[in-house]
């Protein structure tokens, strides 16, 4: 599948994007597709003159249409949905700049101008074969990950945990006795903790998932809330350093999720509040499920969108 496009100009055959506002200091959005629902061809070739020349050569050097396919999906939905915030002028997905950090982690190059200020936004995106997903805040940094429920592990999975959790994590899971309910913990925790590495702007090579523990501890307190769900008894995350045991921090919030019935979602959002001391505030939680130019469905506070706990040491 060579990504072309049927129509050289097709912006004005497109509807325009549905405008949204911005995510307030305390919220997260959180938008995704489900590629297997998007058929139509002629869609993916206007998706594809969203793309930047070289983003357009990366996906077509790709082997396979399915792989070619998520990526494109991935690339138009990171710029679609960005495009889609208020600012203080419209803007174009097509006209969208990327840089990488020093680890990798895309960022929005905005063009500086007089008549501009670009908004404080991050973003962040994650994708499996059958989900592609994209989280946005403001003024916070933010990491993701999405893991399918039914993914399955070549590798015993405590053996593979010994290869890249840390001890407490490994004898969290070796206490779980049924396998299935041990495959599936094994996900959660590999969602947290790669949303927390991707928060901090880093990736796997360079904060391997061996130098810190992720903790669940009993709260009353909301630690986020999807409007129409009331979670007073959310699981508190807590990340412990390997290289500093017994230094506890909660300086990230965090939000575990089922989405759509099949997928796994983490999402690590920093708590500037309790970072500078402030009080703590729970974070505001948005979800979308999105067909950029076709259609656009909130789905927080439905069954599309479950909150979860994870393991909490007795």
């Amino acid at each position: 599948m060579n990504i072309r496009c049927f129509q050289r100009n097709f912006s004005s055959a497109l509807p325009p994007l549905v405008s949204i506002q911005l995510p307030s200091p305390r919220e997260t959005h959180f938008w995704y597709i489900l590629p297997d629902e998007l058929k139509s061809v002629a869609l993916l070739n206007r998706y594809s003159e969203l793309l930047s020349p070289c983003e357009r050569e990366n996906i077509n050097r790709m082997s396979g249409d399915q792989l070619k396919k998520r990526a494109l999906l991935a690339r138009a939905l990171v710029r679609t949905t960005i495009a889609r915030y208020q600012t203080n002028c419209e803007i174009n997905p097509r006209s969208l700049k990327f840089r990488k950090n020093i680890y990798g982690k895309p960022e929005v190059e905005w063009h500086k101008d007089d008549n501009f200020s670009p908004p404080p936004l991050h973003f962040n995106i994650s994708h499996t074969s059958s989900m592609i997903a994209c989280g946005v805040t403001i003024n916070a940094p933010i990491g993701i990950d999405v893991e399918e429920k039914q993914r399955k592990l070549k590798n015993d999975i405590i053996a593979f945990a010994q290869r890249y959790f840390s001890p407490y994590e490994v004898k969290l899971l070796t206490s779980i006795s049924d396998p299935e309910v041990r495959r599936q913990e094994f996900i959660k925790l590999w969602t947290l903790k790669e949303a927390y590495v991707k928060a901090l702007g880093k990736g796997f090579s360079a904060m391997p998932f061996k130098t810190f523990t992720i903790q669940f501890r009993t709260s009353t307190l909301r630690r986020f809330h999807l409007p129409g769900n009331s979670i007073s008894e959310a699981s508190e995350v807590i990340v412990e350093s390997s290289n500093d045991p017994g230094n506890l921090t909660n300086n990230c919030l965090f939000a575990l999720l089922e989405v759509a019935g099949s997928h796994y979602a983490a999402i690590c959002v920093e708590n500037d509040e309790i970072v500078r001391g402030e009080a703590n505030t729970p974070m505001k939680l948005t979800v979308r499920k999105t067909i950029p130019f076709v259609e656009d469905v909130c789905v927080s506070g439905t069954d599309a969108v479950l909150p979860l706990r994870g393991i909490i040491e007795q």
